[in-house]
């Protein structure tokens, strides 16, 4: 399973309110609600974004609430990957449990900058900035987690399982 896109870059401790903000929670469309997505941050990301694209960011991404909202946003918006130093934890397991491939690697999210062209393996957890002829290395997904980003969530990955 790979990923290959153009890059948005963010910084240190994006939080959910900054993904996806409180005032548009009211909404239950899924596509509806993605139209804000990081508009507090980025008011031209979801105008920019095409679908494959990788946000990267520094340490605490995703950091605030525990709301489900921000990683679903991201997907929903076309997102392949996010790459960050690090992540909140609540916003690690919410993105799995919806199929959104997230990985930590310290390097990448330094050395990758804005509109950088690149191209990520979930298998191997290799990063390659394909613009800058650099690559990366993260920690590869474990089996399990492999196998609920390709059925597209948990929900959907314990249905194939029959659970």
């Amino acid at each position: 399973m790979n990923a290959k896109g153009k890059v948005f870059k963010y910084g240190d401790n994006v939080d959910t309110d900054v993904i996806i903000p409180a005032r548009y929670l009211n909404i239950a469309d899924p596509k509806e609600l993605s139209a804000h997505a990081m508009e507090d941050i980025d008011t031209e990301f979801v105008n920019k974004v095409q679908p494959g694209d990788v946000i990267v960011a520094t340490k605490n991404f995703g950091c605030g609430s525990s709301r489900e909202h921000a990683p679903l946003v991201i997907k929903e918006n076309g997102v392949s990957c996010v790459i960050a130093s690090s992540f909140a934890r609540i916003f690690y397991r919410n993105a799995i449990n919806i199929g959104l491939p997230i990985l930590e690697c310290e390097a990448a999210a330094n050395g990758i900058d804005a509109g950088d062209e690149v191209a990520v393996d979930f298998d191997t957890g290799v990063i390659q900035n394909i613009t800058k002829g650099e690559t990366y290395q993260a920690a590869a997904f474990p089996p399990f987690i492999q196998s609920i980003i390709k059925a597209g969530g948990l929900l959907k990955s314990l249905k194939e399982r029959g659970e």
